[in-house]
């Protein structure tokens, strides 16, 4: 069963300092692993010869395995140790994304970064979120805010990093580089870090399934649970198309180097996230005090008002307009991220919170998966710059979905929170 204390109650402060920066490095590379294909696309694209479509398909592949092992890893997450999970699971992406440095084929690579670096992905957020928000119990919101901001730094300086190393000494390097890095990390966290000790923690995973399956029948009863998933969905379809494909539109867009186009595509947007989640967190937690269905309603503006942005990226003429639109499309995408769990938690129960926001994180990434390969396909047809601006309407989409929520069906859905 499902072990209803925490496995690490009080540690001392060396200890949970060290697990917090061991586990940040780690998300880092988690983030940075998943990056770095997008960097160095073009010159995979240059050495390989492979299309467009097959480099999509390659892309998509990676978070076709996130989103169907996720819900998975957060009910393992719940039964073995999640330091050895942690250890694990870093070892196996590191070694994927190592030996992706070795790949000359389509099917090379979605089988190692596609299956080996997504699956062993999937298996880290739950198990880390888990252990920091129980080795940190009297300060976990900012345990939990500063290990986040890994994933900003992860993906900005992989893309500095892999585009210089791609540039200068070719794009197998940086996938040796990263993940070697990773899984000297590994044995690092495992020589430092303790194996958790709970009784109830007994590896028994018999029921997993059942409760998957019937907690997917109380929450789909919730049309608010289902807006924020299709929600979510349409924002991880953008982010993933974007992710994918703009370092290689700045390059064809305005020749710049790979270095350059790296670092741009995901410095700007990722400074302006930044900035989004810290002010979209105060504003929800003010107008929540008052009316709880506020955060939605921030989540549904943010993914509005970033709308015109997207289609400013990819309409504008010089760098400078489109740094300014990367930077406005971060800054409003951080006000929805800021509520992606706090929204959920209004609509759902505290004892199905941990197994729901997995169903939602699966269900959102196998709805945006399939944004590189479309992009991919159209490409050589429509051209990444209508393809891109078109993303657009999938943002503004997923507001309007999250905003119907909040007006016509949270007051029915709402959870009174303990």
């Amino acid at each position: 069963m499902i072990d209803s204390a925490p496995s690490v109650i009080r540690k001392p402060t060396s200890y949970r300092w060290e697990l917090l920066i061991l586990l940040w490095l780690a998300f880092f590379l988690n983030q940075a692993d998943r990056q770095i294909f997008s960097v160095v696309l073009p010159l995979i694209r240059q050495d390989l010869g492979l299309t467009d479509a097959e480099l999509g398909l390659i892309a998509s592949a990676l978070v076709w395995t996130y989103g169907l092992l996720v819900p998975i890893a957060g009910f393992i997450g719940d039964r073995f140790s999640r330091r050895n999970i942690l250890g694990f699971c870093l070892l196996f992406w590191s070694g994927a994304t190592l030996f992706t440095g070795t790949c000359s084929s389509v099917v090379q690579f979605i089988l190692l970064r596609g299956v080996g670096t997504g699956g062993g992905e999937a298996f880290y957020a739950p198990s880390a979120n888990a252990l920091l928000g129980e080795t940190y119990r009297e300060n976990r919101s900012l345990a939990l805010s500063i290990h986040q901001t890994a994933v900003y730094f992860g993906i900005v300086l992989s893309g500095l990093i892999a585009g210089y190393i791609g540039e200068h000494y070719g794009w197998r390097n940086a996938f040796y580089l990263f993940g070697g890095l990773g899984i000297a990390l590994a044995v690092v966290f495992f020589s430092r870090i303790p194996k958790e000790t709970s009784p109830d923690r007994d590896g028994d995973t018999e029921v997993a399934f059942p409760e998957i399956l019937t907690t997917a029948r109380l929450i789909v009863r919730k049309p608010t649970v289902v807006l924020l998933t299709l929600g979510f969905g349409c924002m991880v379809f953008v982010n993933v198309g974007y992710l994918t494909w703009m370092p290689l539109f700045l390059v064809d867009k305005f020749t710049m180097s790979l270095t350059d186009a790296g670092f741009s595509a995901l410095f700007y947007h990722h400074l302006g996230a930044f900035l989004g989640v810290l002010s979209g967190a105060r504003l929800a937690d003010y107008f929540a005090r008052a009316n709880p269905r506020s955060r939605l309603i921030i989540q549904a503006l943010g993914l509005l008002l970033a709308s015109p942005f997207i289609y400013w990226i990819s309409m504008s003429q010089t760098q400078t307009m489109t740094y300014v639109a990367l930077f406005g499309f971060g800054l409003f995408r951080g006000w929805y991220d800021s509520n992606i769990v706090a929204s959920l938690y209004e609509v759902v129960s505290p004892t199905v919170r941990s197994t729901a926001y997995g169903l939602m994180l699966a269900c959102a990434f196998l709805i945006g998966s399939s944004a590189p390969y479309l992009l991919g396909v159209l490409k050589p047809t429509l051209g990444l710059t209508l393809g891109l601006a078109s993303l657009s309407g999938v943002y503004a989409l997923g507001g309007l979905l999250i905003g119907s929520g909040a007006i016509w069906f949270f007051e029915n859905d709402r959870e009174v929170n303990l």
